[in-house]
């Protein structure tokens, strides 16, 4: 009985939730849609902000994933390649913490892209990061289906949402610069 009540657990660990007017009961299929794209939070990293002589290339100066955000981040990769969802392209700030996520993920190569580098505690700027990054998506073609991994600012800066620790947040980006959010994914 135990062993039944863990697997139901472990099967309904990710909470979905439908946002912006989608009935679709299920946020899979939406991710699914031609267009659709998604930017997560990074999984659990215990601490705030990043110590005292943070460095951008070097991990042991940074605040990390634990083993719990590293587990996560597993288990939401085996999730979305069990809906079928295959990104064509994944890209990671270049802090450890969002670089470790998207590798645990394991859904593909991962590209270090600036724009999603943080930018909390005075580390970059929100408007000059957000602009590229809406450049950039600029730039995706209508087949594309690109997961963008990185902090808490930058998905608020694209979308308003303040996302959990490896939370998902599923958008549109229309060609007028104009980002919709369709739906959400949350870990916890």
């Amino acid at each position: 009985m135990q062993h039944r009540i863990a697997q139901f657990l472990v099967l309904f660990s990710l909470t979905l939730i439908s946002t912006a007017g989608y009935t679709e009961p299920n946020v899979w299929n939406l991710w699914k849609q031609p267009g659709v794209h998604a930017i997560m939070r990074h999984a659990s990293a215990p601490g705030f902000g990043d110590p005292e002589g943070f460095t951008l290339g070097d991990c042991n100066t940074q605040r990390n994933l634990s083993a719990s955000g590293r587990e996560e981040a597993r288990k939401l990769g085996e999730t979305i390649r069990s809906q079928g969802i295959t990104p064509t392209a994944i890209y990671s700030s270049q802090w450890c913490r969002c670089l470790h996520t998207a590798e645990e993920l394991n859904l593909g190569t991962v590209n270090a892209l600036p724009a999603l580098n943080s930018f909390f505690q005075g580390r970059g700027n929100s408007a000059e990061q957000t602009s590229a990054l809406k450049k950039h998506l600029a730039t995706l073609k209508p087949t594309d289906k690109v997961l963008y991994v990185t902090h808490q600012v930058n998905t608020t800066a694209l979308t308003g949402i303040y996302p959990d620790s490896g939370e998902v947040v599923l958008f549109k980006f229309n060609p007028d610069g104009q980002v919709t959010v369709i739906g959400r994914v949350q870990t916890q």
